[in-house]
C-alpha cells in the first residue's frame, strides 16, 4: 500500500468501490471525518489518479449478453512487429470488454460479451480473425461465474 495514502484514504477507497454514488457527506459519516477534509481527499484521490473514474456498474445478462468468453489471441511474426497496430484495432471492437498483453505462448488475452455462441461465432469470423496480425485464435466460453469484482484489496 503505497505510504502517501492514509488510514482515512483507505477506507474512502473502500466505501467508493462498493458504491461510488455515495454523498461526501456520507462518505464523511462512514469514515469518521467531517464532510470538508473527507471532500479534500477525495479530491486529491482522484487528482492524483487514484480514482480512475466512477462509473455504473450494468448487468450484461440483463441487456441480452449472456455469453462471456475468454479468448487468446496468437499474432504471426511480422503482428508482433505490430503490437500497436493490433492493440489500437481491438480497442475498437466494443465486444472486447478487456485486453491484456501476456507472456509465453499467446500474446494476448481478450474478455468478450456476446448475446449467445452464435453471436460470437459472427465476432469472430467477422472482426476478430480480420484484426491485423492474427494467427491463431483459442476461445473459452465461460459457464459461469464464480466470482467478480470490480475492488481491489485495500
Amino acid at each position: 500500500m503505497p505510504q502517501d495514502l492514509d488510514r482515512w484514504e483507505r477506507k474512502i477507497l473502500a466505501l467508493l468501490q462498493e458504491d461510488a454514488s455515495l454523498s461526501t457527506a456520507a462518505v464523511a459519516e462512514a469514515v469518521g471525518l467531517s464532510a470538508s477534509p473527507c471532500w479534500r481527499r477525495i479530491d486529491r484521490l482522484e487528482r492524483e489518479g487514484f480514482i480512475k473514474r466512477r462509473v455504473a456498474l450494468v448487468d450484461r445478462a440483463k441487456i441480452g449478453l449472456k455469453t462471456q468468453v475468454f479468448a487468446q489471441v496468437k499474432l504471426n511474426a511480422h503482428g508482433r512487429a505490430n503490437l500497436d497496430e493490433f492493440a489500437a484495432a481491438v480497442r475498437e471492437v466494443p465486444e472486447v470488454l478487456e485486453c491484456y498483453v501476456l507472456m509465453g505462448a499467446v500474446d494476448f488475452m481478450l474478455k468478450i460479451v456476446a448475446a449467445d455462441v452464435e453471436s460470437y461465432e459472427r465476432l469472430f469470423f467477422d472482426r476478430l480473425s480480420k484484426l491485423p496480425g492474427v494467427q491463431e485464435i483459442n476461445s473459452t466460453v465461460a459457464l459461469s461465474e464464480i466470482k467478480h469484482t470490480t475492488a481491489v484489496p485495500l
